[in-house]
């Protein structure tokens, strides 16, 4: 068997192509923060994690453009070596802050920050714990330690306190969570899992990915929305949702962080985060913390969207967060809605496996805080008109 054997195998990306309902890597010619143009076509944008709408705000680009001109379009070195820009330290400083912690440390990705983090910290004799529905990048962090992984089933801290019962007694060990789970836009109890994480002596580590922006009394996440900021010892973030850049951040005790910056293969041995990016997430910062009416408004979308695909009949739990699935089942049934919504002027995501289970595939729908009561009408709309269309079809 040749190496690129299942390569020829693969085909399903073939077959959606053809039957017009391959749904990934759609060309975008032009963007607004709640709109996109594919060809000549304006469709309103609910399938990305822009959640304050910030992606064009003002102040971000202004001072996206001017770090472009002082400092140019990248530092052309890592950070360990000449990639290193007073910009990363002032971030640095500023989200240790927010996060509530003595020290962060700055990622190129939040890819890169799960990475670096996870399989810098992880030796042999240690042990991981993941629940099983973690993001792929706190998995391949795993992977990549030496030390030995756990996975949990989604939420059974039972589990969890079980497993932990099981290892060594003095074995140093660290339980990894979600803060908000992203395909199903649900939150972490995370009050149970500390608890259980306390009682064994293993230290936490909360990504709060997708819940930077948009919980807690200040917008600084799961732990805060909690109240146990405290008692979580690392918080992970990226800045490619509520920020409105790209890039990833871990935050805690400052010998860690310390640590990590001197050890963590994916921060030493690639090229820093752009001078424009930490600038715009800078600004970002700035306006998250000025203005918390953004996430008034982003749940207030919310409520009303979700609300309103219920009404039309389709499944939605109710919303914890930004994220709203509208469980479908059937994978060639959740392309073939979304294809209906495409057409009529909504980009939304199918998510099919293995993201979720088999029969679970569903459309995800996250708001943002800058969709205009007529951007949600349109996106119901669209909804309306795919449940009609499939009524219609069921009678014949």
């Amino acid at each position: 068997m040749s190496l690129f054997t299942k390569c020829d195998e693969y085909t399903l990306a073939r077959e959606t192509r053809a039957a017009g309902i391959y749904p990934y890597f759609v060309p975008i010619d032009e963007s607004t923060a709640t709109e996109c143009r594919v060809g000549s076509k304006w469709k309103v944008m609910v399938g990305s994690n822009n959640y304050l709408g910030l992606t064009h705000h003002p102040r971000v680009l202004e001072a996206a453009q001017c770090a472009l001109h002082r400092y140019g379009s990248g530092s052309t070195g890592s950070r360990l070596l000449n990639g290193t820009l007073a910009l990363h330290y002032e971030l640095e400083s500023r989200l240790a802050a927010f996060l509530h912690k003595p020290a962060a440390l700055v990622f190129t990705t939040g890819y890169q920050a799960s990475l670096g983090t996870i399989a810098s910290l992880i030796g042999r004799d240690d042990h991981l714990l993941l629940d099983r529905l973690d993001h792929a990048s706190l998995v391949d962090g795993a992977r990549l330690s030496h030390g030995q992984v756990h996975r949990y089933p989604h939420g059974d801290f039972a589990a969890l306190g079980r497993q932990l019962d099981n290892l060594p007694e003095h074995a140093d060990t660290l339980v990894v969570t979600d803060g908000v789970f992203s395909m199903e836009g649900t939150i972490v109890d995370l009050p149970a899992l500390v608890s259980v994480a306390d009682q064994y002596g293993s230290s936490v580590l909360v990504d709060e990915a997708h819940a930077i922006g948009v919980l807690g009394p200040t917008g600084a996440g799961t732990a805060e929305h909690f109240g146990l900021s405290d008692r979580v010892e690392l918080i992970m973030g990226t800045f490619s949702k509520s920020l409105a850049s790209v890039g990833g951040v871990i935050a805690g005790p400052a010998p860690v962080i310390d640590w990590l910056r001197h050890h963590s293969r994916a921060l030493i041995f690639t090229a820093s985060m752009p001078p424009a990016s930490v600038a715009g997430v800078l600004a970002a910062l700035d306006v998250l913390q000025e203005e918390p009416e953004r996430r008034e408004r982003l749940w207030a979308n919310t409520h009303r969207v979700a609300d309103g695909i219920r009404s039309l009949g389709f499944d939605v739990s109710p919303v914890q967060t930004p994220i709203i699935p509208v469980l479908i089942g059937d994978q060639m049934r959740a392309l073939q809605v979304w294809r209906a919504l495409f057409d009529a002027g909504v980009f939304t995501h199918p998510i099919v496996p293995p993201a979720v289970p088999p029969n679970s595939c569903r459309l995800r729908v996250s708001m943002s805080a800058e969709h205009s009561d007529e951007q949600v009408e349109r996106v119901l709309e669209g909804f309306a008109k795919v449940a009609k269309e499939e009524s219609l079809a069921r009678r014949v």
